[in-house]
């Protein structure tokens, strides 16, 4: 007697149960099926390898429009362009979402420039760039002491010297922390709200040291937040060398910084989430998410932030299409709009899925660059994680040795928050990838193609092992 353990999905309950069906002569379906999965997914791989899009529409994307802040002219050439892929890929349905999105302008070039290093007067020029959605110096810039720190805990010791002053954050990377992405959350906080914290002991603007841990001397944007009772002063990044530098000689004598920016913004404007959709074979009505974002910083291509999440996402569909796959959920694909300095794309995509008549089950989204793929950042029940990281085997051979806890991403985390549905994200090894995250250095030339299409063959081979058994 053959004992077959089912293992089931419940998408209304969002919980698994198994079925335990003791079947006398009868062949155990259930234990032939790795096999068969093995091999569709094989058949996947080999397509991707050999006929995959993702690093030609990478090119375009880049060459042809290539960074694409929300708002801006070339965003709306790329929700064209996406929109053209999702018809050429193959979707059975493609329709553009609209969402209001923030317009912030970059403006004009930023300058940093030290004036004055004790008694001596200088002219040396910083490597620097402007906080997103940050407010631009007066017209001519503004010059001022710096009071340069390690930390808020510095800050706050010497608050009283602040007044009138640029305050400098010099919060590094922690190089012991195996993962990047930790030591990025820690140092974003300087970021996000070291503008808010200096304005309030009356500073006049602010630079931080960039977030990352490389070796060169790029300026990282990226977006920052102000508070609306306190004033809203300049704030900039600067280049790890130069930081390195203006430290040590704030720490030795009084400096000067000039300090000059544009940013400001304009109404918000209409954006767009492009969606192609595969419609399900037997429960059409509930629906997988996978997805990328759109939108990009403004310095460089976006290229792996977050191109190659888009041009994967495409490639997802098309492989579906050229296997010849039908999926029994229904499947979305996703450019989402905004994620960079707003997520308007992704709260959209949320507030419309739940005025639907339809049940999303699974989301999953690529934005941590096109580097070799290491597995998946899964947020999901005990049950759930317990059957995503049973499908490692199926999925090792093309990269994925590893499922974590906790994760997802940022544009399909309010889809997850509204309908408590599992999310995962696409997990590439990253100890690159902050090297040129939001720099002009983030260009087509860093991304690898082999390393682009294994991404997406990981990803397309989650997505049909969800399809099947959730």
């Amino acid at each position: 007697m053959a004992i077959c353990i089912f293992v089931t999905f419940n998408p209304t309950g969002m919980r698994m149960k198994k079925l335990i069906f003791a079947i006398g002569i009868w062949p155990c379906f259930v234990l032939a099926q790795p096999k068969t999965d093995s091999l569709f997914l094989q058949q996947l791989s080999n397509n991707v390898l050999t006929q995959g899009k993702a690093y030609d529409l990478l090119h375009q994307l880049t060459k042809q429009i290539g960074g694409r802040l929300a708002g801006s002219p070339q965003f709306m050439q790329a929700v064209l362009w996406g929109q053209q892929a999702m018809h050429m890929m193959g979707a059975d349905t493609v329709y553009l979402q609209k969402c209001m999105v923030p317009h912030w302008v970059r403006g004009g070039k930023d300058k940093a420039t030290i004036v004055q290093i004790g008694n001596h007067t200088v002219n040396r020029p910083l490597s620097v760039t402007a906080l997103g959605n940050s407010l631009g110096t007066k017209p001519g810039g503004i010059t001022a002491p710096v009071l340069a720190v390690r930390d808020f805990a510095d800050l706050e010791a010497h608050h009283a010297e602040a007044k009138g002053k640029i305050v400098f954050f010099n919060y590094p990377f922690n190089p012991t922390y195996i993962i990047p992405g930790k030591a990025y959350g820690e140092s974003g906080a300087y970021r996000r709200n070291g503008a808010a914290i200096a304005a309030k002991y009356g500073a006049v603007g602010i630079v931080i040291r960039s977030l990352s841990g490389a070796t060169d001397n790029y300026a990282h944007t990226g977006t920052m937040n102000y508070q609306d009772s306190l004033p809203k002063i300049p704030a900039a990044a600067l280049g790890l060398q130069d930081a390195d530098s203006l430290f040590a000689w704030c720490r030795r004598m009084p400096v000067q910084l000039h300090l000059e920016t544009h940013g400001y913004f304009l109404p918000d404007t209409i954006g767009y989430n492009v969606i192609g959709v595969l419609k399900g074979t037997a429960l059409p009505q509930q629906y997988i998410t996978v997805g990328g974002h759109l939108d990009s910083w403004d310095e460089g291509e976006g290229a792996h932030d977050d191109g190659a999440g888009v041009v994967q996402t495409l490639e997802v569909l098309r492989a579906f299409k050229a296997t010849e796959y039908k999926p029994t959920h229904s499947i979305y694909f996703v450019l989402f709009a905004n994620e960079e300095n707003g997520l308007r794309g992704g709260n959209e995509y949320a507030r419309v899925a739940a005025l639907q008549n339809t049940t999303p089950i699974f989301a999953l989204e690529s934005d941590e660059g096109g580097f070799t793929p290491r597995g998946f950042a899964c947020s999901a029940t005990p049950e759930q994680f317990a059957l995503l990281k049973s499908w490692i085997p199926l999925l090792q051979p093309y990269g994925t040795d590893r499922i974590n806890a906790g994760g997802g991403g940022a544009d399909i985390g309010p889809l997850a928050r509204h309908f408590s549905i599992p999310v995962c994200g696409l997990m590439p090894d990253n100890q690159r990838y902050f090297d040129i995250h939001h720099t002009k250095a983030d260009v087509f030339e860093a991304v690898n193609k082999r390393e682009l299409l294994l991404g997406a063959i990981n990803m397309a081979g989650l997505v049909y092992l969800v399809d099947k058994y959730f």
